[in-house]
């Protein structure tokens, strides 16, 4: 029961704003079909990845999930960035709208 809740939590406040963030930026970007498949096989490895981790470690997921609705982190901060597709949309988000997207 708590494992799904947590796995909820993270869901919530970290995948489902990590997703709408990106596809924000994308459209502003006016990113090319690459960077947004990209961004999607992204999604598809960290999403389970950090759920699962929410389902195992349920004090990490209500600790990520209140730094996340509070302010005091961003979602960027929980992707892995040794994953190649991630490592693009991390760039992309973390360069702000003055950037323009590259792929």
């Amino acid at each position: 029961m708590l494992a799904d809740i947590a796995a909820w939590f993270i869901t919530l406040f970290l995948i489902n704003p990590l997703q709408a963030e990106a596809q924000e930026q994308l459209q502003r970007a006016n990113a090319s079909a690459q960077t947004v498949q990209q961004f999607r096989q992204c999604i598809a490895s960290e999403g389970p990845r950090l759920i699962e981790r929410a389902t195992n470690e349920p004090a990490w997921a209500i600790a990520a999930g209140t730094g996340l609705m509070i302010g005091w982190s961003s979602p960027l901060e929980y992707i892995d960035r040794n994953n190649e597709n991630c490592a693009s949309v991390v760039r992309l988000l973390q360069g702000g709208e003055g950037n323009t997207v590259e792929s």
